[in-house]
């Protein structure tokens, strides 16, 4: 590929296959992007993000670590499954993330919660396992206007259980009366279509599938929903040693884990007893709703005893990174001014998560939802994010959209 200036924008023009593959590593294939990005370049206005987008649109595209897998593809595959980790690998994510969580025996698996069996797997559908269930299926009422419930839990039930069930699309229908409607709830905009086919992991499991697809790995340390230590041995710094333990035993360098967790006490764990891990720990801030961007007094720690600390990365969502600027464009917020000040490096999380964003976009997009309207608008957001904010890292449910603006815009 070529650079070129296009009205502000230093962007890499398409050149022939062999030119261009030529330059890409010699164990890199091109990513497989498919329509979506390209529509998404087509919704933009009129403008120069628009014209320079479109210039990169023969590729080839390779991986990119700022394109972050979050639970894999899951916009149209099964999340933290097999299938949807390979999908986000092909889109070109250079980073893939596996949410960590326990069973019943203490066995490391891949869930973005301890108590999301019911709305991600087939667990209901199959009633040797789901009496295990912390809360059994119950079918809504609607004379009572009470709607149906289930909880199951990874803790309940053991991987020799576990390795039984499927991934599905994460989602429930709170008004069935039956199981079977109860797991029909995707929503409109997502689909069924790859989700018959859902093959769960262990955390060992997919550290061995990544080493495979040849991507680095951003492991999150999921709260636990049950009381630790667990069944009194099991504690929380054991659960945090453990998520190491299996890097080091696969022989996995230490630059190739982004662990993560909202509890800074596992950060500052990691770092603590394990520095060459702990360097690159991601503390995810969940501080919502208490923390408003645009006030300093609400950030407790402040930025900078967060940098004193020794933490180095720190993972917002998208909407405490921006707000509505004079001129229509997202700018950064008072918070992502800060967090570089303090010299944090910034990931955020997740674009491609929202659905259409005809309407402002919904939570993600909660401080610029006034001058959202397109589903182009991603793209600008993704834009002010790269340049304006200067994010190293973005998770998306579709990581071929982050693949396509990193490559076009020579990020790594």
């Amino acid at each position: 590929m070529i650079r070129t200036a296009i009205a502000g924008y230093l962007v890499l023009l398409s050149v022939p296959i062999s030119l261009s593959a030529a330059m890409a590593a010699d164990d890199e294939t091109p990513a497989q992007l498919g329509p979506r990005p390209f529509a998404l370049v087509d919704h933009l206005n009129d403008g120069a993000l628009k014209q320079a987008l479109k210039q990169c649109g023969r590729g080839p595209f390779y991986k990119s670590e700022f394109s972050i897998g979050h639970r894999g593809a899951p916009l149209q595959f099964p999340e933290h499954t097999e299938e949807s980790y390979r999908a986000a690998a092909r889109m070109g994510a250079g980073i893939i993330e596996c949410d960590v969580t326990f069973t019943k025996d203490r066995a490391l698996v891949c869930r973005h919660s301890q108590c999301d069996l019911h709305t991600t797997t087939n667990i209901l559908a199959k009633p040797d396992i789901a009496s295990e269930c912390s809360v059994p299926f119950t079918p809504a009422d609607p004379a009572n206007e009470r709607e149906a419930t289930a909880k199951c839990c990874t803790s309940d039930i053991t991987l020799s259980q576990f390795r039984q069930l499927s991934g599905k699309m994460d989602a429930a229908n709170r008004n069935a009366t039956s199981v079977e409607d109860y797991m029909r709830g995707t929503g409109s905009w997502r689909t069924d279509l790859y989700a018959t086919r859902g093959t769960l992991l262990t955390h060992a499991e997919s550290i061995a599938l990544f080493k495979e697809l040849g991507v680095k790995m951003t492991p999150e340390l999921k709260s636990p929903s049950v009381d630790m230590p667990f069944d009194g041995v099991f504690s929380q710094q054991a659960y945090a040693r453990k998520l190491i333990d299996e890097y080091e035993a696969a022989g996995v360098e230490p630059s190739d884990v982004f662990p993560q967790s909202f509890n800074r006490n596992d950060v500052l764990f990691w770092l603590s007893e394990n520095p060459q891990f702990g360097q690159q720990a991601v503390y995810l801030d969940g501080r919502y709703p208490d923390l408003d961007p645009e006030d300093p007094a609400s950030w407790t720690p402040s930025m900078e005893e967060i940098a004193q600390s020794g933490i180095r990365y720190l993972a917002p969502p998208l909407w405490f990174l921006v707000r509505s600027g004079s001129d229509g464009r997202p700018e950064p917020s008072a918070y992502a001014t800060a967090a570089k000040a303090a010299g944090l490096n910034l990931i955020t999380w997740t674009l491609e998560r929202s659905g259409p964003l005809t309407n402002g976009g919904g939570w993600y997009y909660q401080t610029i939802a006034d001058i959202t309207d397109n589903d182009g608008d991603a793209l600008v957001l993704l834009d002010v994010l790269a340049k304006e904010v200067g994010v190293v890292g973005v998770f998306s449910d579709w990581p071929a959209t982050t693949t396509y603006y990193a490559n076009c815009m020579g990020l790594n």
